[in-house]
């Protein structure tokens, strides 16, 4: 079955933007065992769900306001106006603020300190 089962977030500054998401989600990163065997810098991603890694961006940055090309992913989130609180004031910015997906959630976008844009979700059949 074919299926979301890694995500990888690139960066320009590798410090700068696992702190961020450490601050915002709580997240762990560890450098591969054998950095060494890795044509890039990578750190591997512990969240407590979905396995993921961090890579030194290979290539520009596109400039800003020019849409994503790339995958975006999403993160639940228990509360969506504290983690909200949290990835601004941990350097993030908003890109599409929050919205009701009725019944379903409520969901916004943002962008990390490194230009790439993600979203967060609250599930609430209310919303």
């Amino acid at each position: 079955m074919n299926g979301h089962i890694y995500f990888e977030i690139q960066a320009d500054d590798l410090k700068r933007a696992s702190g961020f998401y450490r601050e915002v989600f709580g997240w762990k990163f560890h450098e591969h065992e054998s950095q060494s065997d890795i044509p890039v810098e990578y750190l591997r991603i512990e969240t407590g769900g979905t396995a993921g890694g961090m890579l030194k961006r290979p290539s520009d940055t596109p400039p800003p306001e020019c849409g994503t090309n790339a995958f975006v992913c999403s993160m639940e989130v228990d509360d969506f106006d504290q983690i909200s609180e949290r990835i601004l004031r941990n350097g993030g910015t908003i890109s599409m603020p929050k919205f009701a997906i009725p019944g379903v959630c409520w969901q916004g976008y943002f962008t990390d300190t490194e230009g790439n844009t993600f979203g967060i979700f609250q599930v609430d059949e209310n919303a």
